[in-house]
């Protein structure tokens, strides 16, 4: 088959990996999304397609369909289109689904008529406004032998670093990508609000703990978790930790119990000699 490709749930992931993929000269057909009117804006910013509201057979004419719906939509979406796909074999197709939790089985459905299938998400962030990009970006993959060949060598050609894994271990990397991104985005939300109950404006708190947070991810790159700790914990200064305790009894809850479950993780990770 040629390079054809169909995308259902055209989100801002489907719509970053549907235009990366166009770029690299895949063609792209069905493209399908909760409305009408979401699907031609899908089909805009990918630059190619054909719009559509609802599963259709066009999907089923793609060598490569990927769905890049909600997590908890891939066992239901994954039926329909076998209901879809009823009379013919899907052999030779590819079904691969971007989640980064939930793994390949749930595309069981489509397996049984025949399809590849495989799961391959991009560990990262896909905000909105922001043109991702792919470049350098792992791509973690499970599945099927032939989906997953297709799946490492999509990720090639989009210039990622295709990661194999084990199906059991997918909630682990992906909470591991939760305390990267949006519990690093809440570490820092919470401390901005600290620096603004301290007298701060806003974008001065922001922009003293963006310099903070980038000194310390230079850091960690280029050394590593050990050598890069500084801070309280580090260097066993509890009566500091004392007074932060005391400070944060001026906000809600949430920030003293987070801070006390970051100290305790840091002794423990601290006390581990892989950390």
């Amino acid at each position: 088959m040629k390079r054809t490709l169909a995308i259902v749930g055209a989100g801002r992931v489907g719509r970053a990996l549907g235009r990366r993929l166009a770029e690299r000269g895949w063609a792209v057909g069905a493209v399908v999304a909760r409305s009408q009117s979401s699907a031609r804006a899908a089909v805009r910013a990918i630059g190619a397609g054909t719009p559509y509201r609802t599963l259709v057979p066009e999907i089923l004419r793609a060598r490569l369909i990927l769905l890049a719906v909600p997590d908890d939509a891939i066992p239901s979406v994954a039926r329909r289109l076998a209901k879809l796909a009823s009379r013919e074999n899907l052999a030779g197709r590819v079904v691969l689904h971007t989640s980064g939790a939930v793994p390949s089985a749930a595309l069981a459905p489509l397996a049984s008529r025949g399809a590849s299938v495989a799961s391959m998400h991009p560990l990262q962030t896909f905000a909105p406004g922001v043109r991702s990009r792919l470049a350098g970006v792992t791509f973690a993959i499970e599945g099927q032998p032939s989906a997953c060949r297709l799946a490492r060598r999509l990720a090639r050609e989009l210039g990622a670093k295709p990661v194999l894994i084990h199906p059991e271990a997918k909630a682990l990397y992906h909470a591991a990508g939760a305390f990267a991104s949006p519990h690093l985005l809440a570490a820092l939300a919470a401390g901005g609000a600290m620096l603004e109950k301290a007298g701060f404006r806003e974008r001065d708190a922001r922009a003293a703990l963006l310099r903070l947070a980038r000194q310390t991810l230079e850091n960690y790159e280029r050394l590593g978790a050990r050598r890069s700790w500084t801070g309280p914990v580090s260097r066993g200064d509890r009566s500091t930790i004392r007074r932060h305790e005391a400070a944060l009894k001026k906000l809600r809850a949430e920030f003293r119990a987070a801070y006390r479950a970051l100290t305790n993780l840091q002794l423990r990770l601290l006390r581990t000699p892989s950390s």
